[in-house]
C-alpha cells in the first residue's frame, strides 16, 4: 500500500518501492509479550561511536543478533538468535518474502534517548537496501528528510507492534531520525532486521 506522511504544510506520497507501513503487524497481546520479554532478556549495551572526530556515547542502548557481524570488517561478534527474535524474523519473512542476516535492537528508555539524522549504511552502490523496522512500546515520531533539500521533511508516528519496510533507494536519497522529546515517555524497542553486505 502507499503511505501518506504529513507535515504542517504538505504531504508526501511515498511509492511502495521505497516504503511500506503496516500499523498492526502484531496484535496488542503479541506486542506486549515481546516488549516485556526483550526488555528483560536482551544484554543491552551503550556504545561509543566516532562523530566529527570525537567519541560520542550513544543516547540509547543497543544489541546485535544474527549470523554475521553488523558490517563488513566489524570485529564485534554477533549474539546468537534467541527464540523470540527468530519468531519475529520468521513472521516478517513470511509477510515480506525478504531474507535477513541479523537484527539490530535499539532501546529508547525515555524521551531523552534518540538517534540523530542518518541513512543506514548496510549497502554499497548499485545494490538496494531492504530493512524491516519493527516498533514495540512507546509511540515515537519517525522523521525523515531529503538529503539534498532539508525543507522536504516529514514524520510518521510508529505505533506499538507496527512494521515499517524501508526499501529501494530510500537510504540513498533520504535520512531519518528519532528525535529527543520533552514529553514523559515509556520505553520503546526498535528492531531493524537487515541484510549484511559482505562484498
Amino acid at each position: 500500500m502507499q503511505q501518506k506522511l504529513f507535515n504542517d504544510i504538505e504531504h508526501l506520497l511515498l511509492p511502495q518501492e521505497l516504503m511500506d507501513y503496516h500499523p498492526s503487524f502484531l496484535s496488542r497481546e503479541e506486542s506486549d509479550y515481546y516488549l516485556s520479554t526483550l526488555l528483560k532478556t536482551v544484554p543491552w549495551q551503550q556504545n561509543i561511536v566516532m562523530m566529527y572526530e570525537k567519541e560520542i556515547v550513544t543516547p540509547r542502548l543497543s544489541a546485535w543478533f544474527g549470523d554475521r557481524p553488523i558490517r563488513k570488517n566489524d570485529k564485534r561478534r554477533p549474539m546468537p538468535w534467541t527464540n523470540e527474535l527468530l519468531e519475529l524474523k520468521n513472521l516478517i519473512v513470511q509477510r515480506t518474502g525478504m531474507e535477513f542476516h541479523g537484527v539490530l535492537l535499539n532501546l529508547y528508555r525515555d524521551g531523552n534517548d534518540s538517534v540523530a539524522w542518518h541513512a543506514d549504511k548496510d549497502t554499497v552502490p548499485g545494490l538496494k537496501t531492504e530493512i524491516a523496522s519493527l516498533s514495540l512500546g512507546e509511540e515515537r515520531d519517525f522523521d525523515f528528510r531529503n538529503k539534498e533539500d532539508h525543507r522536504k521533511r516529514y514524520s510518521l508516528k510508529l505505533q506499538h507492534g507496527s512494521l515499517l519496510l524501508m526499501k529501494g533507494d530510500l537510504q540513498k536519497y533520504w535520512e531519518h531520525r528519532i528525535a529527543k522529546s520533552s514529553l514523559p515517555m515509556k520505553p520503546r524497542i526498535n528492531l531493524t532486521f537487515r541484510k549484511v553486505i559482505t562484498q
